[in-house]
């Protein structure tokens, strides 16, 4: 048996590998579970390094961009996080360090060991009610954050700007969803922090609610996804390629039509006929008398279309069991 270290923040106890995962929301140890499941067909085990003290370790794997221990230990990175949140993955000094980098970042691919994968979804497709089953006119399932710098492509305040449009124009068409919404949103600077303790104080004087809209914490999005029409999948910014993530696929697994803003070449990977493309309107009032005029009929044929694409060979460069495939192959041809 060969041993390898797995490296993840928080990550002990192999805590990356459990079914339920009680560090993140939504269970994102899915493609992990998968790694280390193929891994062991070829008789290397992957542990967290506390469950590998005293064994002969062969190889190191990094899950994101993290300080590099130059121990002589054969290294490789799997770097999806946002380059804006982890600036590690984006760095090219650093990326060429390993033995090989797994990325879908286009600014790493001219590097000779980087290898280029897409970022990965188990793409299990659920059930999919039809218009009329479908109750929830649309929604945003989101954790509260913000980026703690200015960033001209931040897409954290077009969430903000959406839920707020809803709230006052058409709050019955409109449920929010996601941790942090009870408070205000996160704030980093003086005036930012300023402008939030008004609302706290009415949340904690009169139990007022920040977001009017926020229906709740959800375990698992398709319990929502399901009976939602719409769904409002914004990347956390837009000026990244191919930064196309579990957000959008989320919905579509559901058949639920995603509202999409994130990727510029977003339609070079999945058919523009599958989602609403939030770069063609002006604002949300746009996007929203586009949706409601929008007959059963069309909604049908979007589901149609969604379908197919989850079937072909396209949606398939997304499944989390593809990218393993291609890790896996590329590790073992390198220790």
């Amino acid at each position: 048996m060969i041993y390898a270290n797995v490296y993840a923040d928080t990550r002990v106890n192999n805590s990356l590998f459990a079914l339920e995962d009680d560090v993140h929301r939504f269970n994102p140890t899915y493609t992990p579970r998968l790694l280390r499941k193929a891994f062991l067909k070829h008789d290397i085990e992957l542990n967290t390094p506390d469950l590998n003290v005293g064994r002969n370790i062969d190889f190191d794997f990094y899950i994101e961009g993290r300080a590099y221990d130059d121990n002589g230990i054969p290294k490789f990175l799997l770097a999806l996080e946002n380059p804006h949140l982890n600036q590690l993955n984006e760095d090219a000094i650093y990326c060429g360090k390993f033995v090989k980098s797994f990325s879908w970042n286009l600014r790493l691919h001219t590097l000779p060991n980087v290898v280029p994968i897409l970022i990965p979804h188990p793409l299990i497709v659920h059930s999919a009610p039809d218009f009329s089953q479908r109750k929830i006119f649309s929604c945003l399932i989101n954790a509260n954050k913000a980026f703690k710098t200015y960033l001209s492509s931040d897409l954290y305040l077009e969430r903000i700007l959406t839920i707020r449009w809803y709230e006052r124009y058409a709050p019955d068409m409109f449920q929010l969803y996601g941790q942090g919404w009870d408070k205000s949103t996160p704030a980093f600077n003086f005036l930012g922090k300023l402008k939030r303790i008004i609302p706290r104080i009415k949340t904690r004087l009169f139990g007022s609610k920040p977001y009017p809209s926020f229906a709740g914490v959800v375990m698992d999005k398709s319990d929502v996804l399901r009976f939602s029409k719409y769904s409002y999948c914004y990347e956390n910014c837009n000026d990244l390629n191919n930064y196309i993530t579990e957000k959008l696929f989320d919905s579509l697994v559901c058949g639920c039509v995603p509202v999409y803003w994130g990727a510029g070449n977003v339609d070079e990977f999945i058919p523009n006929n599958c989602f609403i493309d939030r770069r063609q309107f002006k604002n949300t009032a746009a996007v929203h008398a586009h949706l409601v005029a929008i007959t059963e009929a069309q909604y049908t044929q979007y589901q149609a279309n969604i379908i197919k694409f989850l079937k072909s060979d396209a949606a398939k460069k997304f499944s989390a069991a593809s990218v393993v495939a291609t890790i896996v192959e590329n590790v073992i041809a390198n220790v």
